[in-house]
C-alpha cells in the first residue's frame, strides 16, 4: 500500500459544485443540498483502502457529534470501480450500511470532481466555511494504520472548533495520506 500525500489546495479556495449519485438513496445529490450551516466537509474515501478504514468509525462519530452544530460531512469515491470492482456503487451500499455512515456517501463515476478538488489520496479532507471557501485540507491525526498512535480526530476536531467560534485555523496543516485514488486510464 503506497503512501500518497495530499495535494494541498490552496485555503480560499471556492468548493466546485457537483451532483453526484447517492447509491444507498439510489438519487443524486448536490453540494448545495448537502452543505452544513456553518461548515461543509469533504472526505474522498472509498470501500476498500486501508487508510480509510482505519479512521472510518472515528469520522463516523466526528460526523455525529458535529451535524448538530451546522458542519456536514460529504463522502465522495471516486475510484476507477472496472480495476476496483470493490468500490461499485453496490459495494458503496454494502459499505454505509455496515459502517454505519452517518452522512451521505457518493459515487464519481466521470472523476471529474476528483479533479476538480485536486483529491489524491484517500482519505482526502477538504473543509469548507459556511461560504464553501476552503478553510482546512490535511490530515484527520497523526494516526496511520500500523503506527501506533491512537486515532483522535484531533486535526479535524481543531478546525472544526475554529470555524464553529470564528477562530482563525492553525497555520500548519498537515497532509492527509492514504492510497492513491484509483484514476481511469
Amino acid at each position: 500500500m503506497a503512501a500518497i500525500p495530499s495535494q494541498m489546495l490552496s485555503l480560499g479556495t471556492s468548493a466546485s459544485s457537483f451532483q453526484l449519485l447517492n447509491p444507498l438513496l439510489k438519487k443524486k445529490q448536490s453540494l448545495d443540498e448537502l452543505k452544513g450551516e456553518k461548515a461543509t466537509l469533504i472526505v474522498f474515501m472509498c470501500n476498500h483502502c486501508p487508510f480509510v478504514l482505519h479512521i472510518i468509525d472515528k469520522l463516523v462519530e466526528l460526523a455525529e457529534d458535529y451535524k448538530p452544530k451546522g458542519i456536514s460531512v460529504i463522502g465522495i469515491n471516486s475510484n476507477d470501480i472496472e480495476s476496483y470492482p470493490q468500490d461499485s456503487p453496490e459495494k458503496m451500499i454494502e459499505f454505509s450500511k455496515e459502517k454505519k455512515l452517518s452522512f451521505p456517501y457518493l459515487f464519481d463515476e466521470t472523476q471529474e470532481v476528483a479533479k476538480a478538488y485536486q483529491a489524491a489520496c484517500t482519505p482526502d479532507f477538504f473543509l469548507f466555511d459556511e461560504d464553501l471557501k476552503l478553510v482546512y485540507r490535511g490530515q484527520m491525526d497523526s494516526s496511520r494504520p500500523k503506527n501506533g498512535e491512537e486515532i483522535t480526530g484531533e486535526d479535524l476536531i481543531i478546525a472544526f472548533e475554529n470555524i464553529l467560534a470564528g477562530q482563525p485555523q492553525e497555520e500548519i496543516q498537515i497532509p492527509s495520506i492514504g492510497c492513491g485514488i484509483k484514476w481511469k486510464e
